[in-house]
């Protein structure tokens, strides 16, 4: 059944992205459908009431099986019944799927790395002792590399050591909705007293906020009345508070004010340490060959490492024999950034680091040696080695035919030149970024 109950999860969140459902729309009609059993090829579920068994039969019971196939391989039938009431008092099961389950968001599931060492130790730090320490605390980094789980596991830790703490937990998002409900009901004074009375506010995507003058003014407000009072505040945003466009200025100085820890995505140790950790969590036996394997894959995204893991346990829920290789090429297959030919994808990564640089693809290629043009070529090589996983070999052929040692010592200038300049660092996993896109 645990087998069956995770396969199911990972359809809906397949479903729910095809679909392009909103939040409200798939908790509504998906929050209680429940896996019962698989059998024979068919999927027996069950929801709450006839009107979701209706919805759910005439427009999402085909994506569902189209799912199901594209994760077993095989086409599967669905069957959904309407339980009874007096059967749900008697079972009272565990919802199947929950998109926001927090128990996993912890300090102990949270795998540490040279690139969120300094946020973990954080978030850690505020969660003993809010308020006092680090206020605010602004945790900033790309999608996908953790700052989420931090929000939450310093959330719980705080609720362990003080159960009576009032916290709130949303997003930017959810703030100025939120906000505009309240206005509309004229009734800013309760919108006052739910956000200025809390003992810690976290705030997740807060650069949602640019754009929006007036909900920037009302964060202003509320930011000021709670660290006055020395309530924790905590924020998470893909970039740094100067990088947010149109933050007002004395927004943004606030932010600045306490404590930056930026995330960057984890090298190749801690993405096999990831790796490692969620196969255990769902009792999959991989073998060393497949873990570097996904992780030279999938370099810089976190919930991709935990995709594919989970992709390979759907694949083998249904056989007796551990994981293989196979099984990882495909899980992967989905969820890599880029599936065109290496050879393409270099010439695009040299002809984009050249146009980034004010320098021509041949100046990457040549032998020529003045500062501007060996940093681009250093930061090329980086690059390719980053999102192409080629040899050394094979990226000194590409840059002009330059040999191992000259590959491997570029690479090295430019860790050193990451380790010691970080804004130079930003700027390489920009590259890497935009390039990823």
């Amino acid at each position: 059944m645990e087998s069956f109950s995770d396969l199911f999860e990972q359809v809906l969140l397949l479903c729910k992205a095809d679909a392009e459902m909103a939040d409200v729309t798939f908790n509504l009609f998906f929050s209680d459908l429940k896996p019962v059993s698989f059998a024979n090829d068919t999927a027996y579920l069950e929801t709450t009431s006839d009107f979701k068994l209706d919805i759910l039969k005439s427009k999402y019971a085909e994506l569902m099986k189209a799912n199901f196939q594209r994760l077993l391989g095989f086409p599967v039938e669905i069957e959904i019944t309407v339980k009874s009431p007096k059967k749900e008092e008697e079972e009272q099961p565990k919802p199947a799927f929950q998109p926001e389950n927090r128990d996993k968001y912890t300090f102990e599931n949270f795998v540490v790395g040279s690139g969120n060492k300094f946020a973990y130790a954080a978030c850690q730090r505020v969660a003993k002792d809010p308020g006092m320490i680090y206020n605010p605390l602004f945790i900033y980094g790309r999608s996908g590399l953790g700052k989420t789980h931090l929000l939450m596991a310093t959330q719980r830790e705080i609720i362990q050591n003080n159960p009576d703490a009032n916290i709130i937990y949303t997003t930017s998002e959810n703030f100025t909705n939120d906000m505009v409900s309240f206005l509309a009901q004229k009734n800013m004074e309760e919108f006052h007293n739910k956000y200025r009375s809390v003992d810690v506010l976290l705030i997740d995507d807060v650069q949602f906020l640019q754009n929006k003058m007036s909900f920037q003014e009302e964060f202003f407000h509320t930011f000021n009345a709670l660290t006055q009072l020395n309530k924790q505040v905590i924020l998470t945003s893909d970039r740094p508070p100067k990088e947010i466009d149109t933050l007002t200025d004395r927004l943004r100085n606030r932010f600045e004010s306490g404590l930056l820890a930026d995330i960057q995505p984890p090298d190749i140790e801690t993405r096999m340490a990831i790796v490692t950790k969620k196969a255990q969590q769902y009792g999959l036996n991989l073998s060393p060959q497949i873990v570097e394997y996904i992780a030279e894959k999938l370099k810089n995204n976190i919930r991709q490492l935990e995709g594919a893991v989970k992709k390979i346990f759907a694949m083998n829920s249904l056989s007796e024999t551990d994981p293989t290789f196979e099984m990882a090429e495909e899980a992967i297959r989905d969820v890599q950034t880029d599936n065109m030919p290496v050879g393409v994808k270099t010439e695009k990564i040299i002809e984009y680091i050249a146009d980034f640089y004010g320098i021509t693809p041949q100046d990457i290629t040549s032998n020529k040696k003045n500062a501007n043009i060996a940093l681009a070529r250093q930061v090329t090589v980086y690059v390719l080695r980053e999102i192409t996983g080629q040899t050394l070999q094979m990226i000194g052929a590409a840059i002009g035919g330059k040999n191992h040692s000259t590959v491997n010592y570029s690479i090295s200038l430019v860790e050193k030149k990451m380790r010691n300049e970080p804004a130079f660092k930003n700027t390489v996993f920009e590259i890497i970024n935009n390039l990823q896109e």
